[in-house]
């Protein structure tokens, strides 16, 4: 057996390939055009075919290409942003719709899955550990302001040894568990997105990236190497990737690289062994881990970051060790595949929802917390189109700056602002 890790991701890997959707070629038209093929704008172009509209989905690559189609897949409450950032921001009453639409995007995820019969073997339950005694303050707190504010009760604080037993760990003193979130193949949900989508007449062209937007003779175009796309609107939905597409865009956003491992088969005993109840699992440190088993008893563990835009360490083996220092039992384990790629964080680490003109829309700055948050994006987005703006308006009051440095100092003044919260995990 060979010891270099496949660097494909395990999801691709785990299944065959697709036939390739057509390329955009020459002129067409359309309602609404939507740039990436990740979960928030496959999610956008279903919402807005169930209410009649034609649309045609732009993707650089193929579907499920970026973070969408190779994250850690966990779907959690919330936003990556906390409640009290939040509230600073936009004042309480918003960010209290937010937290209550990040709610809903949970039950949307699982409504798409049920409505469109997607198979992507979504699991119930994911719990944040504490390795630190000032975490499990933290959780414990976390855990009253759930309860007692957000009146949000899937939640339970669980001590060392119930946490033990769901995780069989030394590392953690404590967990909060969530029966309300979970874990899902996402390169599966995604494609079952796309499927749901063609079904209801939307358009999907691959290795179609969009180079630009403009608007021409009063109408709205997006062009890419081979064709042109004549819409009434546009959603731009490629996050990390969108390079100069709409460099307004791309200059709110760092493109940050994670990397994930994939054990070999364990065997259902083992598995089970490490995850008795099948918990998605991720710590609280701010350069955190997270891991959770696959539906073919593999452990996926994921989470070193590189904020410099390089992967300066070997990966797999940086990974693994880190998986070994939770799990020693997996000492003598074969990693079978080791990947990285993008996410798209934002200064505030809040979601960066907006317009760079009336008819053109924007969703990004997921920072990490997308599975379930890009669903309702997609949703949210649809409804301003079809005229109905409040809710996806409470987004757009989120006040974001472009990271400072510029494009040759960004990444270098990010890099020393992460070193400092590295030191914090620490102590």
């Amino acid at each position: 057996m060979s010891t270099t890790p496949d660097t494909r991701p395990y999801y691709w890997a785990a299944l065959p390939e697709p036939t390739l959707r057509a390329p955009l070629a020459g002129s067409a038209e359309c309602d609404v055009g939507v740039v990436g093929g990740g979960i928030a704008g496959l999610s956008t172009a279903l919402h807005l075919a169930q209410r009649g509209y034609r649309v045609t989905v732009l993707e650089a690559e193929r579907i499920g290409w970026g973070a969408s189609g190779r994250s850690g897949a966990q779907a959690i409450f919330g936003v990556a942003a906390s409640q009290d950032k939040l509230a600073t921001l936009i004042g309480s009453a918003a960010a209290r719709r937010i937290w209550d639409m990040s709610v809903e995007a949970l039950a949307l995820m699982r409504e798409l899955i049920a409505t469109h019969r997607i198979d992507c073997d979504y699991v119930p339950g994911q719990m944040h550990v504490a390795i630190k005694p000032r975490q499990w303050t933290e959780l414990r707190q976390w855990h009253e302001e759930l309860h007692e504010v957000y009146d949000y009760r899937s939640v339970k604080l669980l001590d060392a040894a119930a946490t033990r037993g769901l995780v069989a760990s030394e590392r953690y003193i404590g967990g909060l568990h969530d029966s309300n979130s979970g874990h899902l193949q996402p390169l599966k949900y995604v494609r079952g997105l796309a499927t749901a989508a063609e079904q209801l007449g939307t358009l999907i062209h691959e290795n179609s990236r969009a180079l630009r937007y403009q608007r021409r003779d009063g109408q709205l175009r997006l062009v890419t190497t081979q064709g042109e796309l004549t819409c009434r609107h546009i959603v731009f939905a490629g996050n990390a990737w969108l390079a100069d597409t709409a460099p307004v865009l791309a200059r709110r956003i760092m493109p940050v690289g994670t990397y994930i491992i994939a054990t070999e088969p364990l065997g259902e005993t083992a598995a089970h062994s490490l995850l008795p109840e099948n918990t998605a699992v991720t710590d609280v440190n701010w350069v955190l881990d997270y891991f959770r088993r696959s539906a073919d008893h593999r452990l996926l563990f994921g989470g070193r970051v590189s904020y410099s835009g390089l992967d300066p360490f070997n990966t797999a083996n940086a990974t693994r060790a880190r998986m070994v220092k939770v799990f020693p039992q997996l000492k003598e384990a074969h990693i079978e595949h080791a990947w990285g790629g993008y996410v798209d964080i934002t200064l505030n680490r809040a979601p960066d929802f907006g317009r760079l003109e009336t008819d053109v829309y924007y969703l990004q700055g997921f920072s990490g917390h997308g599975i379930a948050l890009t669903g309702l994006a997609g949703k949210l987005v649809a409804e301003a189109i079809a005229g109905s703006a409040e809710r996806f308006d409470v987004f757009t009051r989120i006040p974001h700056r472009e990271f400072p440095g510029g494009a040759l100092l960004r990444r270098p003044a990010l890099v020393l602002a992460m070193l400092y919260y590295r030191l914090k995990d620490l102590l």
